[in-house]
């Protein structure tokens, strides 16, 4: 027996039709459909999931928990063991400055909005110069121990960016027509 590419079918009964409901009484469901009779769950549009009749939801009776907030920094943190392992696996640089875009492009600084903190955990033995976001006091102690140097700067997110750039040019309009 040949095996062809275009004989190729699925085994009989493999997919079934989608059941058209509503289509006379004599497919079965015709009629109700399936839905049974009058009441909110036989309409179209219904949304009742975590609804308990009028009891109070479990959702809404058990208290809240924790604080998420709104202030708070999004910076991709780097260890400096992290950083040596780059070092030594030839993705980053000793010569020239580390910023932000060095450590995206070597794959170790993930999102960060804010820019790039170095953490202290691991060792540094790499003399580094680095133009970061922020710095913890053990990793700034490493790396100048190790012979390098870290300038804080401060990231502006480009949202903030056209935020206070559109602010700037409202204020510039309502100066020109006072």
């Amino acid at each position: 027996m040949s095996f062809e590419l275009n004989d190729i079918r699925d085994n009989q009964g493999a997919r079934k039709g989608r059941v058209r409901v509503g289509r006379g009484i004599g497919s079965g469901l015709g009629k109700t459909a399936g839905r049974g009779q009058k009441g909110q769950k036989s309409r179209e549009g219904v949304s009742i999931k975590g609804f308990e009749g009028g009891q109070m939801p479990l959702h809404m009776r058990i208290p809240k928990r924790g604080f998420n907030n709104p202030f708070a920094k999004d910076h991709a943190e780097v260890n400096l063991g992290q950083l040596q392992a780059l070092v030594d696996a030839g993705k980053l640089s000793a010569d020239g400055t580390i910023d932000h875009d060095a450590l995206k492009a070597a794959g170790v600084a993930r999102g960060g909005k804010h820019g790039v903190r170095i953490l202290g955990k691991g060792a540094l033995s790499a003399k580094l110069s680095f133009r970061v976001a922020g710095v913890t006091a053990s990793a700034k102690a490493a790396i100048e121990a190790a012979g390098g140097s870290v300038e804080v700067i401060e990231v502006v997110p480009a949202a903030e960016k056209a935020a206070a750039k559109k602010n700037s040019v409202r204020d510039a309009k309502k100066a020109k027509r006072a």
